[in-house]
C-alpha cells in the first residue's frame, strides 16, 4: 500500500488548500458585508460634504493592482508599519499568517460589497423609507426593518461575488501572508507553485476545483440579481 501514500498525502493537501482557502474568503466576506452595507448605508442616506472622496476611497481597491493593497498592508499592519507594532504588543502578528491573508482578501472584496449594496439601497423607495419615519421609526429601524430587506437580493448577490473573488485573491495575499504550504497557501497560491514545481496534474486539478466553485457562486449570484432564484413555495432556479 506504500505506492497510495503520495496519492493520499496530494489528496490531503489539496484538501487543506481547499478548507483554508474556504476559511479565508468566508471570515473576509463576512467582516467586508459588516463594513460595506453600513458604509454604502451611511453614504446613500443623505450626501454630505466629501462623499465623492469617500466613495472613490471604499472602490480604490477595486481598480488598483492587488500588489499595490499588498504593499499599503504591510506599511499598516506590517512590523514596522503604522499598527503593527501596536498590535505586537497584544501578541497579534499578521505577516505570514492565515490572519493576514483574511485581512487582504477583506481588503480586495470590500469594494464589491460596497457597490452592490449602495446600488440596492439607493434602489429602494424613498416614499416607504419615509413612511416609516413619519410613524416614528428611528433611522436604524427604518434600515433594518424597510431598507434592508427591500435592498437584500442585490446585496446577497454581491456577497456571493465577493466570496468568489475572496477564493481567488493572489497578490495581496501573496505579499501580506506568504505562500506557506499548510498555514496560508490558499488555492491559487497552490495553483502558482504546482506550476512553478511543474506538477502539471496537481495544477490542473486546482484549477478545475477553483473554477467549478466559482461558476456555481457566480451562476447563483446571477440568479439572485435577476430575481431568478426563489426561495418561496413553488419557485423555480
Amino acid at each position: 500500500m506504500d505506492f497510495l501514500s503520495p496519492l493520499l498525502a496530494a489528496d490531503t493537501l489539496r484538501l487543506s488548500v481547499i478548507l483554508l482557502t474556504l476559511k479565508v474568503a468566508g471570515i473576509a466576506t463576512v467582516v467586508s458585508s459588516v463594513l460595506g452595507i453600513l458604509t454604502a448605508w451611511c453614504i446613500a442616506r443623505r450626501p454630505f460634504p466629501g462623499r465623492t472622496w469617500v466613495d472613490a476611497l471604499c472602490a480604490l481597491p477595486l481598480v488598483l493592482p492587488p500588489t499595490v493593497i499588498g504593499y499599503y498592508l504591510i506599511l499598516l499592519v506590517g512590523r514596522r508599519g503604522l499598527v503593527g507594532p501596536w498590535l505586537a504588543e497584544f501578541g497579534i502578528n499578521l505577516m505570514f499568517s492565515w490572519q493576514g491573508a483574511v485581512v487582504a482578501a477583506t481588503v480586495v472584496v470590500f469594494p464589491l460589497i460596497y457597490k452592490s449594496a449602495r446600488a440596492a439601497l439607493e434602489a429602494v423607495d424613498h416614499n416607504l423609507e419615509n413612511a416609516a419615519r413619519t410613524l416614528g421609526a428611528s433611522e436604524w429601524k427604518v434600515f433594518v426593518r424597510v431598507s434592508l430587506p427591500l435592498a437584500w437580493r442585490g446585496i446577497l448577490a454581491g456577497v456571493m461575488l465577493a466570496f468568489a473573488r475572496g477564493m481567488g485573491e493572489f497578490g495581496a495575499t501573496l505579499m501580506i501572508a506568504g505562500n506557506l504550504p499548510g498555514r496560508t497557501q490558499t488555492l491559487s497560491l497552490a495553483i502558482y507553485s504546482a506550476f512553478q514545481a511543474g506538477d502539471d496534474a496537481q495544477a490542473l486539478t486546482l484549477v478545475i476545483v477553483t473554477s467549478l466553485l466559482c461558476m456555481g457562486i457566480l451562476i447563483l449570484a446571477d440568479k439572485l440579481a435577476t430575481g431568478g432564484l426563489s426561495f418561496g413555495r413553488g419557485g423555480t432556479a
